[in-house]
Order: structure tokens, then sequence, then C-alpha cells
């Protein structure tokens, strides 16, 4: 009886690993041979609209705000919602706008009867934005160069609604800093590989583009307004597809933010994103849980098998190849997303990331939020 399950466990570990090449070969290259545009950003004179909301956000918004209004962009206006702040975001953005014709201010005031959210404060933003094209970043955010807006912009050619950036965090010392950027790159592997292999299904906010046209004519964000997570990756995966999406990986079109330092701001910042994968479309929830889960029983066979003995040499050995493969692959992403430092980590990290997407998955079924910050 024992060898049987030692055989039936051994088959299921196969089947991981094959699940596991699946995900590397068919996806992962996609992103690992694009090639980002080079050279001068073209010249664009599609009108933008830029939307941040942001709440008691007062030293961000005077960090980064004039990175955003100075871009090197011919007809563009950056819409700010001062989101219920009560800390000195509104005298900020007053004194901005005496120095930035461009800069429109929306504030909006606690009620007593309603709370409002993220997402009724973008949803202003764009009904009070002026232009059809719409990009979103955060106060906490600031532009890898002038050209930010351009690269963006860009990409709107006839039939495209949405486009995709990518948003690094700073580097910084500590494990913590470490393990968010990993993550970070991985999240975006898997996003980034589905869009460029026809199969989009999420986008993050600090860095994403839409139309106001795609916006209303899907109701905007009424399908999920009582989830308060969900303006950038349920939007997305809502409405994108293999037509209407594109990638942008310039890496002028980056835009960079700031990790947490601690655990619990970690895991408050997750905590707010956990649950909303299981309103995503349930094709992109079965491949995204067969992923994590694939990923995680692999490492936890590999590790059983390797402590029990029991074909060690080929269970070592399907690692050793996943890995080199992993590696090869993650070379060229890595560098491509600002990461080429923590490859040299990815066969502990990836560990990591595994049992962190397992554990916090499971967190997220059972978590509820109710502040957005």
């Amino acid at each position: 009886m024992e060898t049987y399950l030692h055989d039936a466990l051994f088959i299921l570990f196969q089947l991981c690993f094959i699940v596991q090449l699946y995900y590397l070969v068919s996806r992962h290259t996609r992103l690992a041979g694009h090639k980002p545009a080079e050279g001068p950003p073209p010249r664009v004179l599609i009108p933008i609209s830029v939307i941040i909301s942001a709440r008691n956000e007062a030293r961000n918004l005077e960090e980064n705000l004039p990175s955003i209004l100075e871009q090197n962009y011919p007809d563009f206006e950056v819409v700010v919602i001062n989101d219920c702040s009560f800390d000195t975001s509104n005298e900020v953005l007053e004194t901005m706008q005496k120095k930035y014709a461009h800069l429109k201010v929306l504030t909006i005031t606690e009620h007593d009867r309603f709370k409002t959210g993220k997402k009724f404060a973008l949803t202003l933003g764009i009904k009070a934005s002026k232009n059809e094209h719409l990009l979103f970043t955060d106060a906490d955010c600031k532009p890898a160069s002038e050209n930010w807006i351009s690269r963006m912009a860009a990409n709107f050619s006839i039939g495209v609604q949405i486009v995709l950036g990518y948003s690094p965090y700073y580097k910084k010392g500590g494990f913590i800093n470490a393990f968010t950027r990993f993550e970070t790159i991985k999240t975006a592997t898997s996003y980034l590989s589905g869009a460029l292999t026809g199969d989009p299904y999420m986008g993050i906010g600090r860095n994403l583009a839409y139309t106001k046209t795609l916006f209303f004519s899907a109701k905007g964000f009424a399908s999920h307004m009582h989830v308060i997570s969900g303006d950038d990756d349920l939007f997305v995966n809502q409405h994108a597809t293999p037509d209407n999406t594109v990638v942008e990986l310039s890496t002028e079109s980056f835009m960079f933010t700031e990790a947490k330092t601690t655990f619990k701001s970690w895991f408050k910042q997750k905590k707010r994103h956990m649950g909303v994968g299981k309103l995503y479309k349930n094709q992109h929830r079965r491949m995204l849980s067969f992923d994590a889960v694939s990923g995680f029983i692999f490492y936890i066979l590999l590790i059983l098998f390797l402590i029990l003995r029991y074909e060690p040499l080929l269970a070592l050995g399907l690692y050793v190849f996943r890995l080199i493969l992993q590696m090869a692959i993650y070379n060229r992403i890595f560098k491509k997303l600002n990461g080429k430092d923590l490859w040299w980590y990815l066969p502990f990290f990836d560990l990591l990331y595994y049992t962190y997407l397992n554990v916090f998955g499971l967190i997220g079924t059972f978590l509820k939020t109710t502040q957005w910050k």
C-alpha cells in the first residue's frame, strides 16, 4: 500500500512538472522574446487625461506630481481627485494649480450617509476629464522619464482600447523589499505574457490606460462596485480582449513606486487585494489556480521525496531541469522588468512565491476589506 501511495504521489509530481513547463514554454517565453520600443518616442498628438485618486497623500503629491505635470507631451491634463483627505493635500494642490494650468482638482468630502472609495473617486475623475484617452496612476508613483505619457499614448492605434504598462518598485535594502519586487515581477510576467499570447486578464492601476468610451459602455465599475479593490484588474479582466489590448514595456514608460517597509504595512496592502481573483472570469481563475497549485505541490513533493529518499535522483533531476529552463527564460524577463539583481535569488524566492500564493489565496477567500487607504 505504501508503494502505491509513493507511486501515485510521484505521478502527481510529474504532472505538476508538466504543468509548470507549460506556463514557462507556452506563455512566459512570449514575454522573454518581446522587444520593447527603442529610440526616441514617436510624436503623438492624441489628447490625454491623466487621472490620479489621492487620499492623505500630501507628501507624495508634493514629491511626485511635478514629474507628471512636466511631462514632454503636447496636449494633456492631469485630474487629481482629493478623496476625503484630512492632511495638507488641499494646500499642496492649490499651490500647484497656481503653477500648472493643466492641473484640475476635484475634492470629495466625507459623508455620514455613505462611504466613498477609490472607484467612486475615479469615476468622478473620469467624468470630469475632457479627453477620450485616459491614463491612470497613483499619487505615490513617479514616472521613469519625461516620456511616460508619450510611450503609453503611442499605443492607442485604431481598435486599441486598453494599454497595459508596468510599475516596478524602487530597489532598497531588506528582505521585504526584495521579495516584494520579486513578486511584482512574477505577477507582471503572468499578466503581460497573457496579453502577449492573446489572453489579457489583468492590469495594474499604477500604470494603465484605457478609453472613456470603453469605461462608459461597460457601465464603469458598476458590476464590482461592492468590492473595495479591482478598479484596475477586475476592469481589465472583464473588458480586455485579444484585439483591444496592447502592452507597453519601454523603460521610459515604467512607473516607479516605493515598496512597503514592514510586514504589517505589506500585509495590509495585500489584504486589500485578496479575494479579488475569485471574481475573475472562469478560465482565468482556472489558469491562475493551476499555476499556483501545481507550483506549490511540485515543491512540497520534491522536498518530501528527497527526505524519504524515494526516487531522489529522478525528482532532483526534474527540479534541476525546470530550474535551468526557468532561469534561462527569466534571465531576459528580469532584465526587461528592472529586476536583474533578483534573478540570482530565483530558487529560494520561487518556492516562497508559490507558498505565498496558496496561503494568501486561501486567506483571501475569507477576508473582506472596507477601506482602500
